[in-house]
């Protein structure tokens, strides 16, 4: 699974490739790829293929929320996961869902992020992945 992860925050950045080089360690199939801005994450995704982007709404280069997911969004095919300290989180996701993108259907609250975690635990990372992916749903496994 090839995820890029949008995020500014280099403290958040630095434990999510800590975490991303665990579950590289433990032979899991994750290859993570970080942008710090709207700009670097549209460079990746013009350059690159990702099965999952996860994205937080609030950038640098970003005027707005609607302005982050309209732009990513239409960028590709691949499943979006919004983790986010906006308030308009789950309004954003509820969006991509109306408009038929293929996004996981609830937002993400980084501060409910285990971050400090996922690099000690690479499966609960790698799980964390495929819950956002939507393969870990019973209900779309017997789909």
């Amino acid at each position: 699974m090839k995820v890029l992860w949008v995020e500014d925050h280099p403290k958040a950045c630095e434990m999510l490739l800590a975490a991303g080089a665990s579950a590289t360690r433990q032979r899991l199939p994750v290859d993570l790829v970080m942008a710090g801005s709207l700009m670097e994450a549209e460079r990746k995704l013009r350059l690159e293929r990702f099965d999952l982007v996860m994205l937080d709404l609030r950038l640098p280069d970003s005027m707005d929320e609607d302005t982050t997911v309209t732009r990513v969004a239409s960028m590709g095919d691949y499943r979006i996961g919004v983790v986010s300290a906006s308030e308009k989180r789950q309004s954003m996701v509820d969006f991509l869902c109306k408009v038929g993108r293929n996004c996981s259907p609830k937002a993400i609250a980084k501060e409910d992020l285990a971050l400090n975690e996922f690099s000690r635990y690479p499966d609960k990372f790698y799980n964390f992945l495929l819950d956002v992916m939507g393969e870990n749903d019973p209900e779309g496994a017997a789909a």
